[in-house]
């Protein structure tokens, strides 16, 4: 049994969480979901993740906020950015930060599983989703 993937989810959007949760499940993954950047960020500050999943605008934190912090705290946590606002610029500034990827809504399901992959296989810890089949979009 390989160990489970730890990944962080962070979106100020509820249905998001509740979407993708399983969707990651599904594929190895343990799951943590926070609407709440600053909750997210404590719970970041007392546990190593393998991938922090995170919006890009949220009210007290932005995306690139919460990717700086996990740099700081966990450097080999992989940092996938997804937001509602597929802007060039914004793009840029998290590719030039280090963010691993970059995701915009609306995107299916298995998008996300495929960039989990790549960001399990950077860490050393591949995962197979080649069962799942595929699933609505966002």
């Amino acid at each position: 049994m390989t160990k489970l993937l730890e990944v962080l989810l962070l979106d100020d959007e509820p249905i998001v969480g509740r979407r993708l949760k399983p969707a990651l499940d599904k594929i190895g993954c343990r799951v943590e979901v926070f609407e709440n950047p600053k909750e997210a960020v404590a719970r970041i500050d007392k546990k190593e993740f393998d991938i922090v999943v995170t919006d890009i605008r949220m009210e007290e934190m932005d995306g690139i906020q919460v990717l700086e912090h996990v740099q700081k705290k966990w450097p080999r946590t992989k940092v996938i950015i997804i937001t509602g606002y597929a802007k060039m610029d914004l793009a840029r500034e998290a590719m030039g930060k280090g963010v691993f990827d970059f995701i915009a809504k609306p995107f299916r399901p298995d998008d996300l599983r495929r960039i989990i992959a790549n960001a399990a296989e950077a860490l050393g810890s591949p995962i197979d989703f080649s069962s799942i089949n595929n699933e609505p979009a966002e």
